[in-house]
């Protein structure tokens, strides 16, 4: 059995097999993390070896806390395992609900705890193999153009931030 996270199962939110709720396409917490500087962003892009949307570029970290884990604790422990980020505090920006197909019969139905952390550009990181395959620093516009011209190379939760909750996320961090 993989990973248990919270889940809303008839009403009730219980822990739950983290790859079922994604093929059932129950609606679960999670976590996304974006660190900035100034009108630009540090985005990832996926491992190939992701169980979904492998290859894509998404916000800085995302992920589904463990039962009983706080989404603040969550946030500094993925910044931690993905990226290897040490010295960030993320702060909470805003909840966003969002449910997205994201290929391979996975469905993400996610309650999320966004977190912003502002950052130096020359901010110190050594990303996981297994999770992360490139790391690089985007300014906002620039990123709204790539994804614009080419969405297909982005995850399915990024373009939604963007596309309908961007003032929510970036004016939090303002």
């Amino acid at each position: 059995m993989d990973a248990l996270i919270p889940a809303w199962v008839d009403g009730r939110l219980r822990p739950y097999d983290k790859i079922a709720v994604h093929v059932e396409g129950l609606r679960h917490k999670a976590v996304s993390v974006f660190v900035l500087s100034g009108d630009h962003v540090l985005i990832q892009r996926r491992s190939l070896g992701k169980y979904h949307t492998p290859g894509l570029w998404a916000n800085t970290c995302c992920t589904h806390p463990h039962w009983d884990e706080a989404p603040d604790a969550c946030a500094v422990r993925r910044l931690r395992e993905e990226l290897g980020i040490e010295s960030l505090n993320p702060i909470f920006a805003d909840q966003i609900e969002y449910r997205a197909d994201v290929g391979g019969g996975m469905i993400e139905h996610e309650v999320v705890d966004v977190f912003v952390a502002k950052a130096s550009r020359d901010l110190a990181w050594s990303p996981n193999p297994a999770e992360v395959m490139d790391v690089r620093w985007i300014g906002l516009a620039e990123l709204l153009d790539e994804v614009k011209e080419h969405a297909n190379r982005f995850t399915p939760w990024l373009r939604i931030y963007l596309d309908r909750h961007r003032d929510r996320i970036f004016g939090a961090a303002a």
